[in-house]
């Protein structure tokens, strides 16, 4: 069995990787493609209301990867992240197969599963809402 304290290190490091990737790619969608861009882009996948799914997208992956980082409303800021990489998969990339050279799959549902991972599992002890003595997993 894993100790306490392995478990809790194991999901700061999921914590602090997993908002880095999503807090560059809700800043990509700001500053580098620019949220009109990113609309159209997603207008021609045929995503469905293009223009809310974007600022649904963009702030959820800025807030809600620091939210991951800090360790605060972990469980929130997972099940919405999970919901985004739901979409993606959903709207954008299922049908272009696994591997993300051909638009697939394999990085959405490799931070999906890994935000239902830290919704389910919680923060951890070294996390804000671990100090705190919030909330610390769905099942809770």
């Amino acid at each position: 069995m894993v100790s306490a304290t392995l478990r809790d290190v194991a999901l700061l490091l999921a914590r602090l990787g997993l908002g880095v990737i999503f807090i560059a790619h809700g800043w990509q969608k700001v500053r580098v493609n620019g949220m009109a861009t990113t609309a159209v882009g997603l207008d021609q996948v045929g995503v469905p209301a293009p223009v809310v799914a974007t600022y649904y997208a963009t702030c959820v992956e800025l807030i809600g990867g620091a939210a991951l980082i800090a360790g605060l409303f972990t469980v929130v800021a997972a099940t919405l992240l999970f919901v985004d990489m739901l979409g993606a998969f959903v709207f954008v990339h299922a049908t272009h197969g696994v591997f993300v050279d051909y638009g697939g799959y394999e990085l959405v549902l490799a931070l999906g599963l890994a935000a239902l991972l830290i919704a389910v599992f919680g923060a951890g002890r070294y996390s804000i809402d671990g100090l705190a003595g919030g909330r610390r997993r769905l099942s809770d």
